[in-house]
Formats: structure tokens, sequence, C-alpha cells
């Protein structure tokens, strides 16, 4: 039985909507951060931030492995939250006198459903393009960069740092490579002068975005 400060700080994660989707997504097979972000449509840096909650307050636990050097999540327990209303009295009503202004307001409500839903499919197929046209890039980036990287490591951390300015533990996150294995690909892409350090994010160099 959790005592209410426990049930406070679930409900308070279970609230966000990206979280719920992370929990239904692992209640299938545990996953990696690029496999999260890649299915869930959700930044690499945000799925990292949800997922550190998440195993902070024991929902999730991971995993490495070793082969490809990944870091695999899952639950740590299949959990179910059952809320009972019971002898629900709402007094003073004319449910029967509010029948028109009901069926008025949800017909409005459910016009903006439509609506919404309608945009969410054209971003969707947008997005399918995108994805497409995404996964063609990279392709030539791998290519043209085959001559000057030494292993599939560094050109994860290129495609990574393509994306966001990231820190060592981002990186760590959502490349799946240990910390040593990390700085030395990171070392070497640096003496390339592909890479360059600023405070404590890393970034390709002439990539002057945030």
């Amino acid at each position: 039985m959790l005592d209410g400060d426990e049930v406070s700080r679930l409900l308070d994660i279970l609230g966000n909507r990206n979280r719920r989707r992370i929990i239904q997504l692992l209640r299938q097979k545990p996953c990696f951060v690029t496999e999260i972000s890649d299915r869930l449509m959700i930044s690499p840096k945000a799925v990292i931030e949800h997922l550190q909650m998440m195993e902070r307050e024991s929902i999730l636990i991971s995993h490495g492995d070793e082969i490809n050097r990944r870091k695999y999540y899952h639950l740590s327990r299949d959990f179910r939250i059952t809320v009972n209303i019971e002898d629900v009295v709402v007094a003073g009503r004319d449910f029967e006198g509010d029948n028109e202004d009901f069926k008025l307001n949800l017909f409005k409500k459910t016009l903006i459903v439509r609506k919404m839903v309608k945009s969410r499919d054209e971003v969707l197929v947008d997005l399918d393009y995108l994805e497409r046209d995404l996964e063609k890039k990279i392709r030539d980036l791998k290519i043209f960069c085959k001559e000057i990287i030494d292993s599939e490591a560094e050109f994860n951390l290129i495609t990574a740092l393509a994306g966001y300015n990231m820190s060592v533990e981002d990186l760590e996150e959502f490349c799946g490579i240990s910390g040593d294995d990390l700085m030395i690909s990171l070392g070497k892409l640096t003496e390339k002068g592909i890479v360059e350090r600023s405070g404590n994010q890393y970034k390709l160099c002439g990539n002057y975005e945030t």
C-alpha cells in the first residue's frame, strides 16, 4: 500500500501524457532511448528526462546490453490504478432541464475534437514524409563520413549532435555508449575538428544553434 506522499508523486508522474505513453510502450517490451524517441516522436532529451524521473521513483529500471552497447528501460513492476467513485450525488440540479444545453455543448466539444483529430492526421502524414527524408539524409551522411570516422560509435555521436547539443550524460543515455568508450570517441572527434565542447555541452563544430 502506497502512503499519501507516494500516491501524490505517482499521480504527478502519470499526469504527464508523454510519461503515460512511455509507460504504455514499456509494458509491451523493454526499449532504449532512441527507440522510444522514434516511436513516440518525442525529442531524445525529453525522453531522457522522463526516464530519469521515473527511474528515481522506481517505476522503471534499466540494464545495459553489452553486445549492442545500449541501455534498455523496462517497468520495475506492472501496476494498475483503480479509482472507485461511490454514491456521488449532485444536489439541486435539474438534469432534464439541462438536457438541451448539454447536447449543444456536447456537439461543440465533439466538433473541436474532430477538427483536432483531422489536424493531427495531417501532421502525422507530414511527419511520415519527414521521417523517411531524415532516414535518407542519415544514410547519405554515413556514406559521406565513412572516410573520416573510425567506428559506429563515432557516427552515432555525430548524428546525435546533429540534432541537439548534449552533455556527456545525455550522450551516454542517447547513444548507449559507456563512459570510457564515450570519452575516447569524443576525443577522436574533437581531434578531427568535428566536435567541440562548450561548457558542459558537446556540439558539432560550426553549429551555433542552441
